[in-house]
């Protein structure tokens, strides 16, 4: 997160939800019946009352530890927090409710007819996140290494299945050895079953994954098939085959961390959104994240009331860009200038920073931010960023979250290994992705907008709302400097001082093709911006296309480039 640190978060006010009783039938109905209960109990002998609420009471206790001593113990010397703890940390104080608590395996004749603990190495509720609602799991290392058998899949499925009902986010935090070998194919179902909810419930409510600990084979791709995933530095660890069987296999050595650690999944693998040091900071994080998020794709983003005025002037961007285009700037600074008291929560901050994507608000309203990233690769756009922003427009989109572009692109990068790694086609999930879009989209150009990556970045031509430009745009095929060298190659060459004759070439090309006034004549931007009215323009801009309302032809789905 770029802008003011989040210190003293978890002291904030935590909202309430109150709820007076409602004078309904149903309730009626429902007090009814509860009095009806209440009498029979009280008909019944005191002792014989006793005894059935001690029962009770003990079977809550086993579920509340269901792990042995020993395997809490190994958990807390790792460092980490026990399934409870993390729920409570993560939820509003006394809000979580437990379900399927009692739930125990069925598998008998394998191995496990003695060893049947209550809740089968999960836990499962809802709960609130700053008042508002969600579902959660979390798998329990100290029961069964937190493995998934059948009972242990079924509680996950009917919790998945009560977020997607209600239109609730639901949040997954996975701490577990994979599939329970002793119970086959059942648990290897179970796994089916998760991996389908997430597909029916993508793009209608917010899934997310929190690794805590181990998750290996086919249980990464539960997280993989969510909207983001955080990991914790130095105990999560994500990979399809582990280091044993690598090492059997291929003869290589290589540690758990160097293959699926943290920071592995967040700089090259590009499977980890964000990365925190320690467990508590992960979950504070995943609350920052969904203040910025609706509850399902049928609500709009919750907005904040902020003391940053939205016509307030960005003077400082006047000298963002430097004078020679070659000179690199960091866009963040524009962004952090441009949001809502500078804050920033970044998506992806360590895997292709060529560009830079997150969460923000401009007058109280979320937006989703992609903006080049000079300060890396010239801003280039190549198979990776393309990837990352491609997915983060996506996501965006599905969730009704503004788009915002800043752009300041030389092209796509060359290369034999960009070509033959596809960057045809992961450059088109980017181009698909904002095409497909049907959020408000506004684009700035602060300076290169050339080629076909200026296309791709969110251009008036497919389909942005609103297009500005900053007076040091250039807009162009190609910059100055290339094409004169394409274009005039022969009189360059003929030429008695190449060098001065070249400039003045550079000079004319500048000011006939890449000037953003040219592109302004001819409607392909709205218009040319003073770069301290930035913020004042996206406010109202945002004003005005709140009411968006877009028509897409009837299909099943679009078929994306993979």
């Amino acid at each position: 997160m770029v802008g003011p640190s989040r210190d003293g978060a978890r002291s904030r006010p935590k909202q309430r939800i109150r709820c007076g009783r409602a004078n309904s039938a149903k309730f009626q109905r429902g007090a009814a019946r509860a009095i009806s209960l209440a009498g029979m109990a009280e008909n019944l002998p005191p002792s014989e009352m006793s005894a059935r609420l001690a029962q009770l009471y003990e079977r809550r206790a086993q579920a509340q530890q269901a792990g042995t001593d020993r395997a809490v113990e190994a958990q807390r010397a790792k460092g980490k927090l026990l399934a409870r703890e993390r729920i409570d940390y993560l939820l509003d104080d006394g809000t979580f409710t437990e379900l399927d608590a009692l739930v125990r395996h069925h598998a008998y004749g394998v191995g496990l007819d003695e060893n049947r603990p209550p809740t089968d190495g999960v836990v499962t509720g809802f709960g609130t996140i700053d008042g508002r609602r969600v579902c959660i799991y979390a798998q329990d290392f100290t029961v069964f290494g937190g493995s998934l058998g059948e009972a242990h899949a079924a509680k996950i499925h009917k919790i998945q299945e009560m977020a997607l009902r209600m239109g609730v986010p639901i949040i997954g935090i996975s701490d577990g050895g994979g599939a329970r070998i002793q119970e086959g194919v059942s648990a290897l179902s179970g796994f089916g079953g998760i991996f389908h909810r997430n597909a029916r419930a993508s793009g209608v409510i917010p899934q997310i994954s929190i690794i805590m600990g181990p998750s290996a084979g086919g249980a990464v791709y539960s997280p993989a098939l969510t909207d983001f995933i955080f990991m914790v530095q130095g105990t999560s660890h994500m990979f399809i085959t582990g280091p044993d069987v690598i090492k059997t296999v291929t003869g290589e050595e290589v540690s758990a961390e160097q293959l699926g650690g943290a920071m592995t999944h967040a700089t090259r693998s590009g499977v980890a959104a964000f990365v925190a040091p320690d467990e508590r900071s992960c979950l504070d994080e995943v609350r920052y994240l969904l203040s910025f998020l609706p509850s399902n794709n049928l609500e709009e983003p919750p907005a904040a009331a902020v003391g940053d005025p939205a016509d307030r002037l960005t003077e400082a961007l006047r000298d963002l860009v430097p004078e020679h285009s070659n000179q690199p700037y960091d866009v963040k600074r524009l962004i952090t200038e441009v949001v809502d008291d500078g804050e920033y929560l970044e998506y992806f901050p360590f895997f292709a920073a060529n560009i830079t994507c997150g969460f923000a608000r401009i007058a109280g309203r979320v937006v989703g931010i992609v903006a080049n990233q000079p300060q890396v690769l010239a801003g280039v756009l190549d198979i990776d960023s393309s990837e990352k922003a491609g997915r983060f427009v996506r996501t965006c989109d599905a969730f009704n979250i503004p788009l915002i572009t800043f752009v300041d692109v030389p092209g796509f990068m060359p290369g034999t290994d960009q070509e033959y790694g596809g960057i045809i086609r992961h450059g088109a999930k980017l181009l698909y992705s904002y095409c497909e879009a049907t959020v408000p989209r506004i684009q700035v150009i602060t300076r290169k907008a050339y080629g076909g990556a200026y296309l791709v970045m969110d251009s008036k031509s497919i389909g942005s709302d609103l297009s500005f430009a900053w007076p040091t745009a250039e807009l162009a095929v190609m910059g100055p400097q290339g094409a004169v060298e394409i274009v005039h190659r022969r009189e360059l060459a003929a030429a008695e001082d190449p060098i001065a004759r070249k400039a003045e070439l550079i000079a004319e090309y500048a000011e006939r093709f890449t000037s953003p006034y040219v592109a302004a004549e001819r409607g392909y931007i709205d218009d040319v911006i003073d770069p301290a009215e930035t913020r004042k323009l996206l406010a109202a801009s945002l004003e005005l296309l709140i009411t968006k309302r877009e028509d897409l032809p009837r299909r099943k789905h679009g078929n994306i480039p993979l």
